[in-house]
């Protein structure tokens, strides 16, 4: 199977996971917000985030390991996969416990000084962080079945995964509905548990599924190989961590500055954000292994080809179903959630500016993973990152607007690391910025400036005050950003591949029927 037929095949299995998957998440938040109120779903937000944002370092971590797996699965060295899986199994076993104590240690000043919580709501902030923190070390620990997954580029079975994990969400939100007891710690305790039913799941199908998955660490034990991972792992969780550490220091400084209720609108602001990067992050997800195997069999070409279209078209997914929520941000949030916090609407449009600007750059980083060579990208993008925190308490201190944050994070989180992430890129495997310019920035440019002119004067002719306009609305949106983008934005190559694959899937349901 092609390369574009493999990342097309597994991108689909990733959206099929990502249609039923959005709309339950949509509908657990709202019934959570209901049911737990601004103040409470702000708590919450502002103490689970600590958590929450390990989710993130989840991915980091599974990318590290990804990529020495994908490498190997490229030089086709079976044995040393046996002993990178063992390794990554131990690697992470000790970064769980790590990260557990640190936690707890974290959480003394936490809950001593630095948050701003009502004093009746403060034993049950600590109950929902204690919880977390276990649920945590058991995400941590599921790395190495996550990259495992997807070195073997198997999508379906993640897709699976998901759903389930969704389901879950959903039973735990319909539970603190009817619950009699405190709602806040019952939604804490619950959600908890489901890193760990989702870690079993995966890890009784890997170990049934892929002949690596060994755990046999005497036999396998590799003294160089844990330093070279260790090393990788290493840096790669530096940059993490910071970053991390930025997005998490957001949320404590507005805590600081304005209280949980914009805590609250920082935390719908970033489920929205979450579900539309859905479908941008799933061909990534399918796409991130062909880099690794591409570095693996010293495929440059193919590297470079995979980092460029990869970004093109992350961003462009993202932007098809962002521009439309962009534009018409007040009316969806009056319908989905009835009551709006305040500052919403616009954390909820410079949330989705943020992410425009990080789906144009997307790839490099993992570009530069699957190089091996980090350590000076790590050390430089995560001087960038934390420079936020200190802009952002400077802007609230003197007065300025909560918005003023998403321009910190901005500037310094998005523009400086990904002018970074340019300069390796060049450096460790010939990028060249004008090419990026010419074939991924500016066909986006272009086309989102069209569409959103054209939209925004339909927008004026047509005011949106039903459920039926809005859909329609959104429609329009989607089926013209499809038509600018094909005729501006894609090359003749792709749009024959788009034919190609058109022709393929017109055939097969012929050919069935």
């Amino acid at each position: 199977m092609s390369t574009a037929n493999r990342v097309i095949k597994n991108t689909g299995y990733l959206y099929a996971k990502m249609g039923v998957t959005m709309f339950i998440s949509l509908y657990t938040t709202r019934l959570i917000l209901n049911s737990l109120g601004a103040t409470d779903f702000g708590i919450f937000n502002i103490v689970g985030g600590a958590i929450a944002m390990l989710g993130f370092l989840n991915a980091a971590m599974a990318s590290a390991t990804q990529r020495f797996m994908s490498y190997t699965e490229g030089e086709g060295n079976k044995e040393k996969q046996k002993s990178i899986f063992n390794v990554s199994v131990v690697l992470h076993l000790l970064i769980a416990l790590i990260v557990g104590v640190v936690l707890l240690i974290a959480g003394y000043f936490f809950f001593n000084g630095i948050l701003n919580i009502p004093s009746d709501r403060i034993f049950a902030a600590q109950v929902v962080y204690g919880s977390l923190i276990v649920s945590t070390m058991f995400t941590v620990m599921t790395v190495p079945y996550d990259a495992v997954l997807n070195a073997h580029e198997n999508m379906l079975y993640y897709s699976i995964v998901g759903i389930v994990e969704s389901v879950l969400k959903l039973s735990v939100a319909l539970i603190v509905v009817h619950t009699l007891s405190d709602k806040l710690i019952v939604y804490g305790i619950l959600m908890a548990c489901i890193p760990l039913i989702t870690m079993s799941i995966m890890r009784v199908y890997c170990h049934k599924h892929y002949e690596e998955c060994i755990i046999q660490p005497r036999r396998y034990w590799h003294r160089g190989l844990m330093k070279e991972m260790s090393s990788f792992a290493g840096w790669n969780l530096i940059r993490t961590s910071i970053t991390m550490t930025s997005a998490y220091g957001q949320g404590i400084i507005l805590n600081h500055f304005f209280g949980v209720i914009l805590n609250a609108a920082q935390g719908i602001a970033g489920q929205i954000n979450g579900q539309l990067q859905v479908l941008s992050s799933n061909m990534l997800k399918a796409l991130n292994p062909i880099l690794g195997k591409s570095a693996g069999a010293n495929n440059k070409e193919l590297l470079l080809k995979s980092t460029i279209l990869g970004a093109k078209y992350s961003a462009a997914l993202y932007l098809l179903v962002a521009i439309p929520i962009f534009i018409e941000a007040p009316y969806i949030l009056k319908i989905w959630l009835k009551n709006i916090p305040e500052w919403t609407i616009i954390f909820v449009r410079f949330q989705l500016l943020k992410s425009f600007i990080e789906f144009q750059f997307t790839t490099l980083p993992g570009a530069i993973n699957a190089t091996g060579k980090i350590k000076k990208y790590t050390i430089w993008s995560s001087i960038s990152n934390i420079m936020q925190l200190p802009v952002i308490y400077l802007f609230f201190k003197i007065s300025f607007p909560p918005y003023s944050m998403y321009i910190s994070t901005i500037l310094f989180g998005n523009i400086c690391v990904y002018i970074i992430a340019m300069h390796y890129a060049k450096l460790y495997y010939q990028l060249s910025i004008s090419v990026y310019f010419k074939k991924t920035l500016l066909p986006l440019y272009i086309t989102t400036t069209l569409v959103m002119g054209l939209l925004y004067i339909v927008q004026s002719l047509f005011e949106i005050n039903s459920i039926w306009r809005l859909l329609s609305f959104i429609i329009l949106s989607i089926l013209l950003f499809i038509l600018t983008f094909f005729i501006i934005g894609c090359t003749k190559e792709e749009k024959n591949l788009i034919f190609e694959l058109k022709n393929t899937i017109s055939n097969k349901i012929f050919h069935h029927n």
